[in-house]
């Protein structure tokens, strides 16, 4: 029966990891990432340097059984008492205790700190617990169904030579292959009774294939699928239930996503709507704008200083309009091309033999000192290769990172660069009470400022007193959080505005305090912009806001709430952080997709930015897609030429005026229309 080829179902699943195909195991270099370092010292991650506790009476009886001290490198302890320390044993041994000055002998089976772990995580009555385990643990495929998530009488059975988890490896567009031929290998009988699953299956895959998800495998887990990759897996649902009279909202579908991908999209957007549907879409992609029937333009600019319909029309009647969004599309603005391409400094890091998920030993030269663009279509192998692959090297290398690499052969030329710097979009913060202000420090030095005002002074008041975290200054009702929260049961809790301080997160006392007419509260709700020339004499204050105003982000306030940030603003407030310190002029700075809900204008300004960080001699590699930031690039390094298992070789690297030559590689084909 179906429930025998599920992982989800008991008859199905493999009993060793409960149908999710891999295991976390204990791994004994995160444990002791340092063996340099003495038990004593802290050598022992988990447990930390030596404190006064029942743990630590266990080492030191142990130390003793084999003829060593706490204060011994671990890498020169004994294997056996390594192997004690780890794994524990079965003999009992007497751990001496002293309690309210009375000493008592115990007799103990020492558990072993790496077993600790495993029942920890195991048993773990808290996630918070769980995830203290997890931290020294590795993910690894379950031996048992060797990640096929189920049993060995579900893979027994076999169509045309593949069991099920063999056909859910493939990925979609091989998949729609395999089931195209299967006809010609069925009988007569067996076409009969399978002939409408067949139809059924082929009519989904043409969804997946028509949103460019030809690259995804079917067993891809869901939650590493990006944002764009999900949404457009809901399209093709949607498209495939042939609903009518549907009003469809998507939020900027194109993430992620190939120009050439993404004509496939807007083609499957296109057809949603011709048979009867209507499609909203909010988007900064130009061929979605232009191909759209009607076009709403909302501005004029971003944060308080926009929320107006500022133009309205036909995708020809917007570029007469006097907008920023019409200036780009009509090409009285644009993101021009760069006059000459940089020389670098004559170093480079060499990667080789790169072989993680789809690459097929890939190996790249990166020339420091320039701007480097990875490009290639979806699925491709970019992230495999650089986040996977490069990174967590040379995170490892410069930061004692734990993070293990894809695997590859060498690496080299570190030693040509001082540290390397991973922008993402994930948050600045998860809960309500972070905001720009905390992330970049600059509050600490504003709540310095405040706490050296005359009547604070007088009053006792110190920093402490201007946050809204901790007791004294902050209003107690809601805690500092401005909000109250109403739980609303079986429904999402409701925040509402706090009716002792009316949402200012202070006491009436510490508002009493201003600085140029302006409380901590005021300062708060101020926009970058505004605070930039609030503290303009104020240089520790005003170099990190300025440099948050630089990046495009003059709109925000200081105390907005960080859940509120989109994923760009959240990349660019930890770019702005990274610029406003000190700089070697020797960074690595990673960066990807950072365009990612940007408007033309906001990337011209990001693109300033980050061409200024590599005329200081740093070098920016840049994951991308958007044609305005690859064709800025000094070097490209193009990925594909397909996605999924028809991807993960280097297509064409040089210069964007040599990449255009190559006349198999996509993104040649469309950053040719850009540089001509």
């Amino acid at each position: 029966e179906p429930n025998n080829f599920s992982f989800n179902s008991p008859k199905g699943a493999c009993q060793t990891c409960n149908g999710i195909g891999t295991l976390y195991q204990v791994n004994e270099t995160k444990i002791v990432p340092d063996d340099s370092l003495s038990i004593k010292a802290g050598a022992l991650a988990p447990h930390g340097p030596q404190k006064n506790s029942w743990i630590f009476k266990q080492f030191e009886t142990i130390a003793q059984r084999f003829n060593f001290s706490l204060t011994d490198a671990y890498k020169d302890i004994p294997a056996e008492a390594k192997q004690m320390i780890m794994y524990g044993g079965n003999d009992k041994f007497s751990v001496e205790s002293k309690t309210l000055g009375v000493t008592r002998d115990y007799k103990i089976e020492f558990e072993g700190v790496a077993n600790f772990i495993e029942s920890q995580y195991q048993n773990a009555e808290t996630t918070s617990l769980k995830r203290w385990a997890k931290e020294y643990m590795d993910k690894v495929t379950c031996p048992t169904c060797e990640g096929s998530r189920l049993r060995k009488e579900s893979l027994y059975f076999k169509v045309n030579g593949l069991n099920i988890a063999e056909l859910a490896n493939k990925d979609i567009v091989d998949f729609a292959a395999w089931f195209e031929d299967l006809e010609t290998h069925l009988s007569k009988t067996q076409f009969k009774i399978a002939e409408e699953i067949i139809k059924e299956i082929k009519s989904r895959s043409r969804f997946l294939l028509d949103v460019g998800l030809d690259y995804l495998s079917l067993n891809r887990s869901s939650k590493s699928l990006s944002g764009g990759e999900a949404q457009r897996i809901r399209l093709a649902t949607q498209i495939g239930s042939q609903l009518v009279g549907v009003l469809y909202i998507l939020d900027e579908p194109s993430i992620g996503l190939h120009q050439r991908d993404n004509e496939k999209l807007i083609n499957s957007l296109i057809a949603l709507r011709d048979i009867g549907n209507s499609v909203i879409v909010v988007e900064h992609d130009k061929d979605m704008i232009e191909r759209a029937d009607y076009v709403i333009d909302i501005g004029p600019k971003a944060g308080k200083y926009g929320g107006e319909i500022i133009s309205i029309g036909t995708p020809s009647e917007l570029v007469t309009h006097d907008t920023l969004t019409a200036d780009y599309l009509n090409g009285k603005k644009e993101i021009p091309v760069p006059k000459k391409r940089r020389e670098g400094n004559g170093k480079t890091i060499e990667l080789k033999g790169c072989t993680g998920n789809n690459l097929k030993n890939v190996s790249v030269t990166l020339p420091l000192g320039k701007m480097i663009g990875v490009t290639g279509v979806s699925g491709s192998g970019k992230s495999t290769l650089i986040n996977e692959t490069l990174y967590p090297i040379m995170n490892a290398h410069y930061f004692n990172g734990v993070k293990k690499p894809m695997p590859y052969k060498s690496i080299k030329g570190l030693e040509h660069i001082d540290k390397v710097i991973d922008i993402n979009q994930s948050p600045i913060g998860r809960t309500p009470r972070s905001n720009p202000a905390t992330y970049t420090g600059t509050f600490s030095e504003i709540r310095s400022l405040f706490a050296k005002i005359p009547e604070a002074m007088i009053r006792g008041y110190k920093p402490g007193r201007f946050s809204f975290n901790v007791k004294g200054g902050r209003c107690e009702t809601c805690q500092g959080g401005g909000l109250r929260v109403i739980e609303m049961n079986f429904l999402p809790d409701v925040y509402v505005e706090c009716e002792t301080c009316q949402g200012k997160r202070f006491n009436r006392e510490t508002l009493e305090i201003r600085y140029k007419g302006k409380s901590i509260s005021d300062v708060l709700d101020m926009t970058m912009s505004e605070a930039v020339d609030f503290f303009e004499h104020i240089p520790k204050i005003h170099k990190k806001l300025k440099t948050i105003v630089d990046v495009g982000l003059g709109y925000i306030t200081l105390g907005q709430q960080s859940t509120t940030l989109s994923g760009g603003e959240a990349q660019r407030i930890k770019l702005a952080t990274e610029l406003s310190k000190r700089d070697t002029g020797n960074t690595f700075y990673i960066l990807d997709e950072p365009t990612t809900g940007l408007h033309f204008e906001d990337i011209r300004v990001l693109m300033l930015v980050l061409n200024k960080l590599v005329d200081k001699g740093n070098t920016v590699l840049i994951i991308e897609h958007n044609l305005d930031v690859i064709k800025m690039a000094d070097h490209i390094i193009d990925i594909g030429y397909e996605g999924g298992q028809g991807g993960g070789k280097v297509v064409a690297k040089g210069t964007p005026e040599e990449i255009i030559k190559d006349k198999k590689s996509y993104t040649a084909q469309f950053l040719k229309k850009e540089l001509n």
